[in-house]
């Protein structure tokens, strides 16, 4: 017992010790906390500080979150759940901090109106550094004022209704040929792979009047992949940095098709006929006074294939999957090409062949002077089984409830979310001002959800575009999949051209089924996709 009372004050001492460890340790956590806390108060101050003193209205609400960071990292990890989630709580105008920047989300059919139709005035367009350095500084997307008109001017005969015509029997041989590529595949296709081979060789073929062979096509398929995929980089010009790769991706793209893109100008020195889109670029542009240059035309090229591709591949990608997913809306469109000439049952082959060739009369010189006409024999490709005729402008717009299966789908499902512009002076949304400098974000995908106009928009119904209901005319800006304003997409019309296309040879031709257990998840960034993919067997429903 006599050695027991020093171990008894030496227990006290130890708790004591853990007890005062605890204590520091909480003590600065608390500080650290109460630090953090400090600065994001002075972060949300210091952009609180940067409103216009000359307007009286408020900024939005919202939060600018974090020093530095903002909420990136809440929009990275959160996706379409981070816009949702902050317009239910601040509504359709609200702040923000991403990327580096302040931004002001927009959502609405009045607000997005006065952003678009603001374009020069309260607002101008915005892309990110590294997009402006790879595609070049001759593209549209890197135009303002005057200049970006007169572009717009040249690129307006570029999608004509005679050019447009004059593109159709080609567009439709390429759709023809990669169905068949799907329908001959005994696995599972990645709709949206196969999707952007299908709008990459319109672009290259159709577009562009560019024949090559099949090997160079692939490989500048890849090559425009790695563009792609650097295009919203860093802007940081390094080794194995994405800005370098991106500008690497050009100049090979640049260097082959400098010497085709000579040829063709030299013939159109000696002949007045026009094969392509570049065709009617060169004659447009010397109607406006302007000469193309061969860098100006190797910028321009790059640009209609970035234009054409990614967008019309997810749109395409989002048609199967909706095609997938509603076996009803697919039967009626069935009815509807049987009724107008279409279908298997009213397709003879005689009566097939006869149609094709007629319609084709007009188009047969153009497609030898560009390689000929998508016909798949000897070439080692399987060749199309369709029945399908040579569609026409005026056929494809007799086909009303397509057509609105084509809208449906880029209203439920808009290839691009949004688009960004910089307040040039500072002006009023929703009783908030938006400050001169700052972001505008507007979503297009927001405000076909939430527009009034549109009954059930959660639900795909093709018949809210039919004669009956027509929900989007009586609110022009409730429904813009194309944007609006003078930076509306210029190719809007062929972009739907080749989903109508897609949507007759897949449904007048083919069967399909998903290869996986459930449908894909979308992500919305930087364009509308399947994650993993959309993978899907076809085969044809009658082959000849």
């Amino acid at each position: 017992m006599l050695g027991s009372g020093p171990a008894e004050e030496m227990l006290p001492l130890a708790q004591f010790g853990v007890l005062s460890a605890l204590a520091t340790a909480l003590t600065s956590v608390l500080s650290a906390l109460l630090l953090l806390a400090l600065t994001r108060q002075l972060w949300s101050l210091r952009w609180s500080l940067t409103r216009d003193k000359e307007s009286s209205l408020p900024l939005p609400r919202g939060s600018m979150g974090w020093p530095l960071v903002g909420e990136t990292f809440h929009w990275l990890f959160q996706g379409s759940n981070f816009h949702i989630s902050r317009r239910e709580r601040h509504g359709n105008v609200f702040k923000t901090h991403l990327l580096g920047k302040p931004v002001i989300r927009v959502t609405g059919a009045e607000n997005i109106r006065k952003i678009l139709l603001g374009e020069h005035s309260l607002v101008c367009t915005q892309w990110p550094q590294s997009t402006r350095i790879i595609l070049g500084p001759n593209t549209l997307v890197n135009s303002i004022g005057d200049l970006h008109k007169k572009k717009r001017k040249i690129l307006a005969k570029v999608f004509s209704r005679g050019a447009l015509e004059s593109y159709l029997p080609r567009l439709q041989d390429v759709v023809k040929s990669e169905i068949a590529k799907w329908c001959s595949e005994p696995g599972a296709i990645d709709v949206y792979s196969a999707a952007r081979s299908l709008t990459f060789r319109i672009a290259i073929k159709v577009l562009l009047g560019l024949q090559m062979e099949e090997e160079r096509i692939v490989y500048l398929a890849q090559i425009f992949e790695q563009l792609m995929n650097n295009l919203f980089s860093l802007p940081i010009d390094a080794p194995l940095s994405g800005l370098r790769k991106g500008i690497k991706a050009r100049e090979i793209l640049h260097a082959n098709m400098e010497k085709i893109i000579e040829e063709k100008m030299e013939r159109q020195q000696a002949e007045e006929e026009y094969y392509d889109a570049f065709d009617y670029m060169l004659s447009s542009s010397k109607e406006h006074g302007h000469e193309l240059s061969i860098q100006e035309l190797k910028e321009t090229a790059v640009e209609l294939i970035f234009a054409a591709h990614s967008t019309t591949a997810s749109a395409s990608t989002s048609l199967v999957l909706q095609l997938l997913r509603h076996p009803a809306v697919v039967e009626r469109a069935r009815v509807e090409l049987e009724a107008e000439g279409l279908g298997h049952e009213s397709s003879s082959p005689f009566s097939v062949a006869t149609e094709k060739e007629d319609a084709a009369a007009d188009t047969e010189t153009s497609c030898l002077l560009n390689g000929g006409c998508l016909q798949n024999h000897g070439d080692g490709f399987p060749q199309s089984q369709s029945h399908v005729p040579y569609l026409t402008l005026d056929k494809l717009s007799q086909l009303r409830y397509v057509d609105c299966v084509v809208k449906e789908v880029l209203r439920f499902l808009p290839p691009v979310s949004g688009g960004y512009r910089t307040a040039l002076q500072t002006f009023e949304l929703d009783g908030y001002q938006i400050p001169k400098g700052w972001s505008v974000m507007y979503s297009i995908r927001d405000t076909h959800e939430t527009a009034a106009v549109f009954q059930s928009p959660e639900l795909f119904d093709p018949d809210r575009f039919g004669p009956d209901r027509e929900e989007s005319r009586s609110s022009r800006f409730s429904y813009v999949p194309f944007g609006g304003g003078v930076r509306s997409c210029v190719g809007k019309e062929l972009a739907q051209i080749i989903l109508k296309t897609l949507a007759v040879e897949l449904i007048g031709t083919c069967k399909w089924t998903l290869a996986t257990e459930n449908f894909p998840k979308m992500q919305t960034v930087p364009i509308v996709h399947p994650v993993n993919g959309l993978h899907a067997h076809f085969s044809y429903s009658n082959p000849l």
